[in-house]
């Protein structure tokens, strides 16, 4: 905070202003931005300020127990990362690849070797970390939502999964500390980088490199491409024809074979997937925009299973049952479709009858 100014609220908008021009405005008598906005109030920075560092200062006051982390965990948390954090062919496992050993000495023995998959828990220097990305950003569909007992119960129960706590303990502020002395990758982080201002974290105090570029016997300018294993190519459906909402980006054509040289696409290829894209995003487009909205597209997708089924194959199924669906988004429910549950959805009536409707007749593309 010291950098900056104190931010200026316009509605939900903070406007920050560089130090040196804040202090030629004071010097002048006058407002960086005259008539806009006011101060923000000592409440709302506190607010916004919602970080946990390693030294667990920002850490809340509160707790919650492993119990109640499984119940939250198996209604909110589960559908994505597994009953037991195992995952599934999403996303990558939470738990496993820890020892006993491994708590005993902060070192994870495993991150030697080149054959095993890598854990949230295998790679985790610090319970801070885990806690505030909890608090930030999960649920997925609905980031923020947990209230501080449930983050600290949902961290408890990973914990306990993990074997470094107890079936009864209870995570509270208080004994964070007590935990990070037992967590397996405790020791596999370094500050000595001076990534972190200032030594109070225990870093040093000046970078740890010192490499000069010679810009000189370089090798032919090198071309950074990217290619999927014949294997894989398909393995989900054609890209090109799944609506992909993030910016301009579009899926490749994965029915036609990897070109013979890296990174080349032919122009009718390229044009194919442009076109295949562009019908798929302007026929679905009101559907898909209620679909993003509400959060759908984190665990479904239109043509291929993700978390759940595909919009297609639900479709199929439950032709002309659009009252039943409409229901069922809202309600959530389990053993369809498998094992992973969908949680209740909190969406409004209104958006759920149109995804419901869609759905019904036939999820058209």
């Amino acid at each position: 905070m010291s950098r900056f100014r104190e931010p200026r609220v316009l509605g939900a908008i903070a406007v920050i202003t560089v130090a040196a021009a804040t202090v030629a405005a004071h010097a002048q008598g006058t407002e960086a931005y005259p008539g806009i906005g006011r101060d923000a109030t000592p409440a709302e920075v506190k607010a916004w300020n919602i970080d946990v560092r390693p030294d667990l200062q920002g850490l809340p006051k509160g707790s919650g127990s492993v119990s109640k982390g499984q119940a939250i965990w198996e209604g909110k948390c589960a559908s994505c990362h597994g009953v037991f954090g195992e995952s599934n062919e999403v996303f990558q496992p939470l738990i496993g690849g820890t020892t006993a050993d491994d708590i005993k000495t902060g070192h994870v023995a495993a991150l030697k070797r080149n054959d095993v998959e890598r854990t949230m828990l295998m790679k985790l220097p610090t319970v801070s970390t885990l806690w505030d990305y909890i608090n930030r950003a999960m649920p997925w569909t609905a980031p923020k939502s947990l209230s501080t007992e449930e983050v600290y119960a949902v961290t408890a129960y990973l914990l306990n999964m993990g074997g470094v706590v107890p079936d009864d303990y209870v995570l509270s502020d208080r004994n964070m500390a007590e935990v990070q002395a037992r967590l397996p990758n405790r020791n596999g982080m370094t500050t000595q980088h001076a990534m972190w201002p200032g030594q109070e974290l225990g870093g040093a105090a000046k970078p740890d490199v010192h490499n000069v570029a010679c810009m000189k016997d370089c090798p032919v300018e090198a071309k950074v491409t990217s290619i999927l294993p014949e294997h894989a190519r398909n393995a989900h459906g054609n890209l090109a024809q799944q609506v992909r909402l993030i910016g301009p980006a579009r899926g490749d054509d994965t029915s036609a074979p990897e070109p013979a040289h890296l990174g080349d696409r032919t122009k009718a290829g390229a044009d194919e997937a442009q076109a295949s894209a562009k019908t798929v995003t302007a026929a679905a487009a009101a559907p898909m925009d209620l679909l993003q909205k509400n959060g759908c597209v984190a665990c479904h997708s239109v043509a291929s299973k993700l978390v759940g089924p595909a919009f297609i194959d639900v479709a199929k199924k439950h032709a002309g049952q659009a009252d039943y669906l409409a229901g069922k988004i809202r309600s959530g429910g389990s053993g369809v479709w498998g094992n992973i549950p969908m949680p209740p959805q909190s969406i409004a009536p209104e958006d759920a009858a149109k995804i419901a409707g869609w759905l019904a007749s036939g999820a058209s593309q």
